[in-house]
């Protein structure tokens, strides 16, 4: 089985505690985590400061599923949570794969933290997966709330601890193969 993971820098795998952009050790990401857990081959699309991209991306026609978690940079970029699910909106039906093979991920609410100085962008966070929820409902698409998952941030309030990878990755699991 061949899976797309687009995302942003949760995807990607950053590490915030150095000062490069560096990642975390392939064992501490969700994406390498689901590929040993699987035996599929999982693709990483995921990439630092990632909104939801405007227009559809290209894929690999062999593409047997793609998981998209996008839309937390859109909101601390200002978007609310109604714009940020509007633009996921149009960019999931631009996609030409079928329904069946999309599942739509909401990011792990944020926390306060060094990236989220406010209570509302918290909120916003929250309010982003309800609208999720609804938009693949009204879609036809699979969805999953990480924020069931209890995943850990890091001191931002954003990006996932290497036990959040692992917690993202055994929640991710469980929609899979439930």
């Amino acid at each position: 089985m061949k899976v797309l993971c687009l995302g942003d820098s949760n995807t990607y795998g950053y590490d915030p505690r150095s000062y490069w952009g560096d990642r975390y050790p392939k064992e501490n990401r969700w994406v390498d985590l689901l590929a040993a857990k699987t035996g599929w081959e999982v693709c990483n699309q995921g990439e630092n400061g990632r909104a939801i991209p405007p227009a559809p991306v290209l894929l690999p026609t062999d593409t047997d599923l793609l998981i998209v978690m996008l839309g937390t940079n859109d909101l601390l970029l200002g978007a609310s949570p109604a714009t940020a699910a509007a633009k996921m909106e149009r960019f999931l039906l631009g996609l030409t794969l079928p329904r069946d093979k999309l599942l739509l991920v909401a990011p792990p609410p944020m926390a306060r933290g060094e990236w989220v100085p406010t209570t509302a962008l918290v909120g916003a966070s929250h309010t982003l997966a309800e609208l999720y929820c609804e938009l693949a409902q009204s879609l036809g698409i699979r969805f999953a709330d990480a924020g069931a998952w209890d995943i850990s941030l890091t001191y931002d309030g954003v990006h996932f601890t290497e036990q959040g990878h692992h917690a993202f990755a055994q929640g991710l699991l469980t929609v899979l193969h439930p």
